[in-house]
């Protein structure tokens, strides 16, 4: 969660201090944190035995549904 936190933390300073404006500099380290994230996730599903193109594809049906039904915004996993 720590790692989320630190690419959460690079995206508002982007987004709050500079008007959304992202450098190469600020490119390079939200890929070198995303790719902690991705290890993290990675790890996670092969712990749990679910393959990462299982949560991919549940993902993508899961906005697929939710668009169809006009609820893409809000809160909520049950939306």
């Amino acid at each position: 969660m720590n790692e989320a936190g630190e690419v959460a933390g690079k995206v508002k300073k982007i987004f709050r201090d500079r008007q959304g404006v992202i450098t190469e500099a600020d490119r390079e380290a939200l890929t070198l944190e995303l790719g902690d994230v991705l290890w993290y996730l990675s790890e996670l599903s092969t712990r749990l035995g679910i393959r990462l193109e299982d949560v991919a594809e549940r993902n993508i049906a899961k906005l697929a549904d939710r668009a169809s039904r006009g609820v893409l915004g809000g809160d909520g996993d049950l939306r």
